[in-house]
């Protein structure tokens, strides 16, 4: 018996992976099955971690690939399944739109600087990914067919997720920090202080990052590249003034230093979040991210048997 007088066994937490999964709901019309607020963690001393999912019709050939979108706002804040500004009053929106092209999607929410600080950012999308993996047979997705694809803050998440999670098939970066050691050299003179406590950076790692250098380091995905690494689709605008273009060429670099597939595909003048260019060219810049999605886990082909 614990202090409080009740069995351990009555205080101890669900197990997120037994917990039922939410009722499905089809705000996008009956072809997409949207399941919302679906618990993936519980940590001590914070609010219970959800996923929302957009499944295609069920009965299809096979389990569907699955996309993880994370989110951006700097570690400090976002919401899941959003893919910034410029694609937020879309309808479809885009988790449903992927959904629509035969793709699983799932849209965690993460602990965000004010709650933890890294390596929590990165713990939870690993949980979630565990989540996936252990659910797949219901969810009646393909987790060896996963890809993280993410923007600003969420593009730094995938990346680091798929760098250091094994069997990750390919992932999507936009506008992504990427050597957080570096920025304030790729940044303009004296736009950038690492020394500054205030930035969205040192918010997420505990400290500005010219006082923790090594923990900004370990927090950069250009230092978990290897030559394992899965293929990576880098977009970045030419004139980011939030994260240089250069943190883009670092990763890319860096991968293909490794003998990795990184198409590196800059945005003639975009700003950070895709501000300064027209809405075709963000559009372009979805389609290109869902075309290389489609390619890459169409490059793997499931031995017979094998979920």
């Amino acid at each position: 018996m614990t202090p409080s007088g009740f069995p351990a066994d009555l205080l101890a937490p669900p197990d997120p992976i037994a917990l039922p999964l939410p009722p499905p709901a089809y705000p996008e019309g009956p072809d997409v099955r949207v399941l919302r607020g679906a618990v993936y963690a519980l940590r001590d001393g914070t609010r219970p971690l959800e996923l929302d999912l957009w499944l295609p019709p069920e009965g299809g050939p096979e389990p569907a690939p699955l996309v993880v979108l994370l989110h951006g706002g700097g570690w400090r804040k976002g919401m899941r399944g959003d893919l910034g500004p410029r694609l937020r009053g879309g309808r479809p929106g885009p988790p449903a739109r992927l959904a629509r092209a035969g793709l699983a999607v799932a849209c965690p929410a993460y602990r965000l600087s004010g709650e933890a600080v890294h390596p929590a950012q990165l713990d939870d999308v690993t949980a979630a990914l565990a989540w996936l993996r252990a659910r797949a047979p219901e969810l009646g997705v393909d987790p060896g067919r996963t890809v993280l694809w993410g923007e600003s803050a969420g593009g730094h998440l995938a990346a680091l997720a798929a760098l250091t999670v094994p069997g990750t098939r390919g992932c999507v970066t936009w506008y992504a920090p990427t050597d957080l050691a570096a920025l304030a050299a790729d940044h303009a003179p004296g736009r950038y202080d690492p020394a500054d406590p205030g930035t969205f950076e040192a918010l997420m790692l505990g400290a500005p990052p010219a006082e923790a250098p090594e923990r900004a380091r370990a927090a950069s995905p250009v230092a978990h590249v290897t030559p394992s690494a899965p293929p990576f689709l880098i977009m970045h605008g030419t004139a980011d003034t939030r994260v240089p273009a250069a943190q883009g060429r670092r990763l890319a670099e860096a991968l293909r230093a490794a003998g990795v597939r990184a198409d590196l595909r800059p945005v003639e003048g975009a700003d950070h979040l895709w501000a300064g260019i027209a809405d075709e060219a963000v559009e372009e810049c979805f389609t290109t991210s869902l075309a290389f999605v489609q390619e890459v886990v169409a490059l793997w082909t499931r031995p017979p048997g094998l979920l």
